[in-house]
């Protein structure tokens, strides 16, 4: 191929990546698109809202703590610092929101371009990307405004830095700013301590032939992290607001089978909950995975793209931001579909760079080059899988873009109007989806499942008896137990 025929090759397959991307930050007010594998993820009724509610309260009703309610700040304070930055210039709106979550997942395109292609060609670079944007999965939870796309972000970010410690001047400095990385990622979303062992594999992995300046990276970027995460709870503490902090542990924290060997069932769950975001380029990913191991290992002798792949700093902490948000998936025991989003990106990492490996390699002195021949036919297949991984995708994800729903916006709106024109004690909304439907329509809520108990609140019936509500919504039926709350102050009409 010429120069000028890659050049108009690069040009075009650039411009398909930007349309895909573009179609991200359509309809922005449109629902998580309905009948989807993924509707299971109550998410997109939800967490929207309860994780900015600080911001969103701070400018509608002047505070940002609600006492006895759910406030996650406290322990997930940097996005809803951000959305709280962002409402000065767009005010309260689902949009805003959503638009700085497509912010972070444009900058994860771009970041996850630079990571790959710092250990690669450009076309390996460019087919984790188009992965990326053409897939449906990810076109529908990063819409949402959801802690994942900058928890992706901030880690991507860290290992861009990690894997070019060694060609930087003061890789010392370098490291202390991915500890201060690290701690935005726990101050994002508190899974990220599942990411650690991925980010020091791909710090330590390019400098362990100088062992002493890799002790120094690792002392900065501990100490770093020490310093700043504990000044973080130091203030927590000293604002009294440490029970918010871990009563974020609390409500996240499932009960456990009896059975001695439910680690092994929820292995299996989160294991096969991949298949939630693609059921090609998962098992494609897991193949390249075993393939190399097994090629760097027992046929060490043999073959060297395995052992390649085995050494490669962004490939190893790929397979390690995958098994550690396994490992986060199995101990919880409750796998989300909108938790695999990390799991989606490394993944895809993983299939090009298999690709790359198996196609770019050539056959050192001494090895049997007649290997050669069915490692390229391999690498072939795995673009070929990609490939139509992609166009499958593509299709899925133009369908969602083309089909806008506003079902939730509307139902928001309608219930919103529907207070207003029926005046019952005080405009105080109780609901589970309470702060999401804040986010859109501005109502006061309270949230019926959730909120810090304390002295003056040690249940629901308290919270209700101090700040006397006037309405109370549902999805699709009454809860019993909530039912029972209500009935201590009030009837249900």
């Amino acid at each position: 191929m010429t120069n000028s025929s890659k050049r108009w090759f690069y040009a075009i397959w650039l411009v398909l990546i930007g349309g895909f991307a573009v179609l991200h930050g359509l309809h922005l007010s449109a629902d998580f698109p309905n009948n989807t594998p993924w509707f299971c993820d109550w998410a997109k009724y939800t967490d929207e809202g309860w994780y900015g509610n600080a911001a969103i309260r701070a400018h509608l009703f002047g505070n940002w703590y609600l006492q006895g309610d759910f406030n996650p700040a406290p322990a997930v304070p940097v996005w809803p610092f951000l959305e709280w930055v962002l409402f000065f210039f767009t005010g309260v709106t689902v949009q805003a929101v959503r638009g700085l979550a497509i912010a972070f997942f444009f900058a994860n395109l771009l970041l996850s371009y630079l990571l790959l292609r710092a250990r690669g060609p450009r076309w390996m670079a460019l087919l984790a990307v188009t992965l990326l944007v053409t897939s449906p999965f990810l076109y529908c939870f990063s819409r949402l405004a959801i802690l994942e796309p900058m928890l992706i972000a901030l880690m991507l970010g860290a290992l861009n830095l990690a894997v070019r410690l060694p060609r930087l001047r003061r890789p010392v400095w370098a490291s202390a700013w991915i500890g201060l990385l690290f701690t935005l990622m726990m101050l994002t979303k508190t899974t990220a301590v599942f990411l650690l062992l991925a980010l020091g594999w791909a710090m330590l992995l390019p400098l362990w032939q100088n062992r002493r300046l890799a002790l120094r990276c690792t002392l900065a970027a501990a100490g770093a992290f020490a310093v700043s995460f504990g000044l973080w709870m130091a203030l927590i503490v000293a604002f009294g607001l440490l029970p918010d902090y871990k009563y974020l542990f609390f409500v996240n924290k499932y009960i456990k089978p009896p059975e001695f060997y439910w680690p092994l069932v929820s292995l299996w769950w989160s294991f096969h909950g991949g298949l939630w975001v693609d059921h090609i380029l998962i098992p494609l990913a897991g193949l390249v995975v075993v393939g190399a191991a097994v090629a760097g290992t027992v046929l060490s002798r043999h073959n060297a793209w395995g052992r390649g792949l085995l050494l490669d700093p962004v490939f190893g902490a790929s397979v390690w931001a995958v098994a550690g948000y396994i490992l986060f998936m199995t101990y919880q025991n409750h796998p989300q579909p909108r938790y695999f989003a990390v799991v989606a990106f490394f993944c895809f990492f993983v299939v090009a760079q298999g690709a790359e490996a198996l196609l770019g390699r050539t056959a050192p002195a001494g090895e049997n080059r007649m290997l050669r021949g069915p490692a390229h036919l391999l690498g072939w297949g795995v673009i070929g899988l990609a490939v139509l991984a992609m166009s499958v995708n593509g299709a899925w994800t133009l369908n969602y873009a083309d089909h806008p729903e506003y079902t939730f916006v509307n139902a928001a709106q309608r219930l919103t109007q529907y207070i207003d024109a029926h005046p019952n004690g005080k405009r105080l909304l109780v609901s589970v989806s309470g702060d999401q439907i804040t986010l859109v329509t501005h109502l006061p809520t309270l949230c019926d499942d959730f909120g810090t108990p304390s002295r003056l609140f040690p249940d629901l019936p308290s919270k209700l008896a101090f700040y006397q509500p006037g309405w109370y919504a549902t999805w699709n039926d009454m809860d019993p137990g909530t039912l029972e709350d209500l009935h201590n102050h009030f009837s249900v009409e």
